[in-house]
């Protein structure tokens, strides 16, 4: 009986053994950090960050709930899952005449290419600017755009807003589409962001806005003489 027992127990100890040796401890699988980037569209980065407990990849730039904005279509809203694969973008809202016009104060800059804005007897709102496209988070130059948009437009300037007749009034996320002048500096941040080297253009659905032929001009000098992220990042 002593023997038949024994032999069970050794039995025991060595199935025991092999579980362990089979199961994972924990915290071994550490979750891969993602970037923008790794997302085909707007849409499979925001599906992807809807199933989170937060936002431990930082695709979330501004902290209004809609992740990788500048990534391609399909693009779906803040948590609204949505189809993959549509075969055309939703269209943006159509602007009407005349132009729009707004004044008010820097509070934030979110990239190199969209800060907020506290509107003089109105709300803070986020601003896209127009005709241009900086790197996003994760990206080579993101941290350098966005810098260099700060000492155009630091925290607190004043800053005159106008919209483009070619081009709708707010992107899909609710931003004003505006060129931006600062009080006191440049007339046309986008295209000082192009000039200093810290932008491609930007096209939305073929059609280009009314200054795009100045800003691949300047884009094209910055390239030429190796400014900004023509120098290490494209």
């Amino acid at each position: 009986m002593l023997k038949h027992l024994s032999k069970a127990l050794t039995l025991l100890v060595i199935a025991l053994s092999f579980a362990s040796l089979t199961q994972s401890p924990a915290g071994a699988t550490k979750m891969l950090d993602r970037d923008c980037g790794d997302f085909p569209s707007q849409a499979a980065a925001q599906n992807f960050f809807n199933s989170l407990a937060g936002d431990p990849h930082g695709l979330d730039a501004d902290g209004n709930g809609i992740a990788c904005e500048s990534n391609p279509c399909p693009c779906i809203g803040r948590g609204n899952p949505g189809p993959q694969n549509p075969t055309n973008p939703p269209p943006q809202q159509p602007a009407p005449d005349p132009i729009r016009r707004e004044t008010g104060n820097v509070t934030a800059i979110v990239d190199g290419d969209t800060l907020k804005v506290r509107l003089r007897n109105g709300p803070i709102v986020s601003v896209r600017m127009l005709g241009i496209n900086t790197p996003e988070r994760g990206r080579c130059g993101y941290g350098e755009a966005s810098d260099n948009l700060r000492k155009l437009a630091p925290v607190g300037s004043t800053v005159h807003l106008v919209s483009d007749r070619t081009q709708a009034l707010k992107d899909r996320y609710g931003r004003l589409l505006r060129y931006v002048a600062r009080q006191g500096g440049f007339k046309d941040l986008s295209y000082r962001q192009a000039w200093n080297g810290f932008t491609k253009p930007y096209v939305f659905g073929g059609k280009p806005v009314a200054r795009h032929r100045d800003y691949v001009r300047a884009i094209n000098n910055a390239r030429n003489n190796a400014r900004g992220l023509w120098s290490g990042c494209w």
